[in-house]
């Protein structure tokens, strides 16, 4: 008997040790824990960008895309759109972003006449929208507290290429091909009524004539920015006015690139039959005619950096802060960011170069 209580008395020795030793076992894991959440804060919600692209295959904006997408990198998730080139489905896009929960718009408007439509539904939904690349009216942008713009300076492309054409034509007198001094062009536009075609058909022939030039327009009709349709004018002319044309403006590269297409194909660029074609945009394709002697020169848009401050003003709007929060930008009083643009030639072809890298 005595070694039965015995036994009893040591067992319940150990279950008691045993429930003492547990209990900082048990406190242990809830400490560290909370050791391990004070340490660690949560993890910032990518929000929700929606961006829209006015047609991908437009070869300037798919380049813009792209930059877009590089900044946007891990730190926010891009609800991005193709609008195919019609305001109504752009119209229908912003409306399914919103009720997607997207907490900042990015839209490169079919239609800048449009902005106003657009501007009606983010105000509904309190979101911010930054316009890029085709510019609203500063009334309809400075009508919205929430609403900026990143582009450019449309008059300055159309300066530079016009300071570019003068100064390489004075440079080269053999392009004046029947020698009576004055510049018969042909000039491929863009959209009618976009800013960008605009001003970049007036002020390229404007600086022209201020640089003491004399001109003759012998054709004038839109691309409407497409390489098709510059090749197609371009055949057209060529049968009309064959080598009585001496210098070929495009509102646009890619618009360059089918009137290049079309000269190559009648003989130009070979057996030093030579025309000059100037562009817009400095895209890759472009900068490698100019190196194959098929392009005089181009005027970089900045793609790369429009992308980038596009997104870099979309991201801070989305988070709640200055557009501008920790960049370099600067807005004017239009509350636009203004990306430079530069002239391109064969002197200077690394330097674009260098903007699609």
């Amino acid at each position: 008997m005595k070694k039965l209580t015995a036994i009893l008395l040591i067992m319940v020795m150990v279950l008691s040790l045993t429930a003492c030793g547990s209990k900082p076992a048990a406190e242990t894991p809830a400490a560290s824990n909370e050791s391990n959440e004070a340490a660690a804060p949560a993890a910032e919600e990518k929000p929700v960008i929606g961006v829209t692209i006015y047609k991908y295959d437009d070869n300037f904006m798919s380049f813009v895309r792209r930059a877009i997408d590089t900044a946007a990198g891990d730190k926010a998730t891009l609800e991005m759109n193709d609008s195919q080139n019609s305001q109504a489905t752009q119209n229908d896009q912003v409306d399914t972003m919103i009720s997607k929960g997207a907490k900042a718009l990015a839209i490169n408007l079919v239609d800048p006449q449009a902005a106003s439509t657009i501007i009606t539904k983010a105000q509904a939904a309190d979101l911010p929208v930054i316009f890029f690349n085709k510019e609203p009216d500063a009334s309809v942008l400075n009508g919205y507290d929430k609403a900026w713009y990143v582009g450019t300076t449309s008059s300055e492309s159309g300066i530079i290429q016009g300071e570019m054409m003068a100064k390489m034509w004075t440079d080269n007198p053999t392009w004046d091909r029947n020698g009576d001094g004055i510049v018969q062009y042909v000039l491929i536009k863009g959209e009618p009524g976009h800013p960008d075609a605009e001003a970049r058909t007036k002020y390229a022939i404007d600086t022209l004539v201020e640089k003491g030039l004399k001109v003759e327009e012998l054709e004038l009709q839109t691309g409407m920015w497409d390489s098709v349709k510059g090749k197609e004018l371009m055949d057209a002319w060529i049968a009309k006015h064959g080598d009585a044309i001496e210098l070929v403006i495009c509102n646009n590269d890619g618009m360059a690139l089918g009137a290049i297409q079309s000269l190559n194909a009648s003989g130009y660029f070979d057996n030093g039959k030579y025309m000059p074609v100037f562009g817009v945009d400095a895209i890759p394709d472009a900068l490698e005619q100019i190196k194959e002697g098929k392009m005089a020169g181009t005027v970089l848009n900045d793609a790369k950096n429009q992308g980038k401050a596009t997104f870099d003003l979309a991201y801070n709007v989305a988070m709640g802060k200055d557009p501008l929060d920790g960049t370099t930008w600067k807005l004017d009083e239009n509350k636009a960011v203004r990306v430079p643009y530069v002239a391109v030639t064969i002197d200077n072809i690394s330097f674009a170069e260098e903007a699609y890298k």
